[in-house]
Parts: C-alpha cells; structure tokens; sequence
C-alpha cells in the first residue's frame, strides 16, 4: 500500500491581500453561504475571497499531494467559535446545522467540476477542523463541564458530516479533527469523558478519520477511540514523538498512523538562519532539502510499516513568509516521498 501524502491545512494569503480584507471577506461569504446566496456573484467576495481560496488551492494541487487540504486562511479556532458565538446568544452550545459550514469547501466544491478538469483527474480532497477540547479550552478553560464538552462535540460533528463530498469531480478523502494542545495543556477531566467527547465529534461516515496532533506524549490514550481511523503527529521538528507508539500498538488497536516529515515550524526556522547571519532567506535556504526529509520518511516507514498510510508536512504553513516558499516545501516533501516509493 501506497503511503497517500497530505497537507495539515493553513496557507499563506497571496501577496496584496490584507489579513482584514481576506477576514471580512470570509465572515461575508458565510453569511452569503448560510443565507443561500452565491459568493461568486459579489465582487468583493469574488477578489478577496473566491480568487484567494481557489488559487491558493491550486498551488496546492500542483505540488503533486495526494490529498489536499482546503487553504485554510481565516484563523482556525474561529472557523468554529464565530459560530459557537453564535449559538451562545442564543442561549446554546450547539451550532445549528445550517450554519455548520466551512466556506472554502463549500466554494470547492461549487468548482469542482472546472478544477477537475484543469488537473485533469478527481480532486482529493482534507477537511481540517480545531477540535472540541481545543475550542473548549479556548472558550470555557480547564474545568470540564461534560453538558458544554458534548455539545461542542455535536457542533465539530456537524460542521464535518457538512463537508463530507462524493461526486464524480470530488471527494473529501480525509477530515481531520485537529488537537494541538492535546498533550501540553488539557482540561481537567478523566480519559473516559475526553475519550468520549471525540467519539462524538468522529461520529460521522464518508471519509477517513484523522486526528492531528502536535506532541504525542497522551497519543495511546486515543487508540480507545472506535471512530478515529488515523492518528497523526509532528516528528521533524520533534523527533521525540516517535518513541510514544509502536508498530504493535497500532496492530492491536487496528489503527494507521500519519506522520509529519518535514519541518514547518518557521519561528524556529528562522531563528536558527538568523543565527547563522541569514536575515533575509529565500524560499531555497527556509525548506528542508530532499534528502533531510527523505530520510525521515524512511525511518518512520521502517517504524510504522503498512500501519503508516499518510505523510507529509509536520504542521500548516499560514504563517510561512509566501506562499512560493509554502509550495515549495509542499513539493519537496512529495518528491521525497514519491522518489523513495
């Protein structure tokens, strides 16, 4: 079996968007989607936020990943808690299902007929969304209330069943449930009930299951959870992670592993260049070379085996410098991947 490669998700604006433009752009277009309107019929939206999500997708596209994320450029965790927002003026933890909605995937699939025709082949698409203990910690703190905690795992789960696309252009291959402070900073609460918070959240049909995270050091504690197919962390920029789950692991509980491969850490990145009397690095001296990357890739497949069916990045790339530099590690880790297979 072939080991699919993807991206985490988050991706540079193009030069001359401004963060306030793309913002207001995206909060208009989901109203416009929520109130069954077409974003490509307004101007605004078309400019700042139809041509920014479709051509930052295909730049994506053309690095040759299996799999590809939505760009996600409107901050992650108020993908969600806009609309948790929402639903607390109303007096609920629980977003409605017609509001439930990612706009890029929703204008995706909108073009998914001419974007498969411009590739020339079906468009695979991940579907990344913050997960319920993240918003929670975000939202409410560290004391669990298993009443709210529920009710953001009904909210996560509907925003993914709305993204779940099967059509002859398009299809989600993957949603992924992202949880990076899963590990570092938790909320007070037992396994069980974390446990089956996401067994909630995961409670959806249609595509392969991931859950991303960035320290690995409670990772067994999700092998209990029947809904998750994929488990996945960040090894390149921390090599640790590999030593918290075995092959054997993964066999017993039945489930697959991703495994990031290529650093994307850009703070660190650029420190360490700066250190090295870089104060301006191209795109050529921020990504990896091949081989560096091609070589985790081995160690972690010898590792994981058959258990191991998708790679790629350690982590999204939205606040890497542009999205040349962006693509550019997106292409050097298919490359290494595909050169190794």
């Amino acid at each position: 079996m072939s080991v699919l490669v993807d991206d985490i998700g988050s991706f540079p604006l193009p030069a001359g968007i401004s963060r306030e433009a793309f913002s207001k752009a995206y909060q208009l277009a989901r109203d416009t989607i929520i109130n069954g309107g077409d974003v490509r019929k307004d101007a605004f939206l078309v400019k700042n936020f139809c041509e920014v999500t479709l051509n930052s997708f295909r730049k994506k596209v053309i690095t040759g990943l299996d799999v590809v994320n939505y760009p996600q450029q409107y901050e992650g965790r108020r993908q969600v808690s806009d609309l948790l927002h929402r639903a607390m003026d109303k007096g609920s933890f629980v977003v409605e299902e017609r509001q439930a909605v990612l706009p890029e995937v929703h204008l995706i699939n909108a073009e998914a007929k001419a974007l498969s025709e411009e590739f020339g082949k079906k468009i695979l698409l991940r579907v990344s969304i913050f997960g319920p203990l993240e918003l929670y910690l975000k939202e409410i703190g560290t004391t669990p209330y298993e009443d709210v905690l529920e009710s953001f795992a009904e909210t996560i789960q509907r925003i993914a069943k709305n993204t779940i696309l099967n059509s002859k252009y398009i299809e989600t291959k993957v949603v992924s449930i992202d949880e990076p402070s899963f590990g570092f900073m938790d909320i007070s609460a037992e396994k069980d009930l974390m446990c089956e918070v996401l067994e909630k959240a995961f409670d959806f049909h249609g595509a392969v299951k991931q859950i991303h995270l960035h320290s690995a050091s409670r990772l067994p504690d999700l092998l209990e959870i029947d809904n998750i197919d994929v488990v996945s962390f960040e090894y390149a920029a921390s090599p640790q992670n590999i030593k918290s789950i075995s092959r054997k692991m993964l066999e017993d509980a039945d489930k697959q592993i991703r495994v990031g491969i290529s650093r994307t850490d850009i703070d660190a990145i650029m420190a360490e260049l700066h250190d090295r009397g870089i104060e301006k690095p191209t795109a050529e001296q921020l990504v990896e070379d091949e081989k560096t990357i091609r070589k985790r890739y081995a160690t972690a497949k010898e590792k994981f085996g058959e258990r191991m069916t998708f790679t790629g990045p350690d982590c999204g790339l939205g606040g890497w410098p542009s999205q040349e530099a962006a693509q550019l590690l997106l292409k050097r880790t298919v490359e290494a991947v595909k050169k190794r297979e």
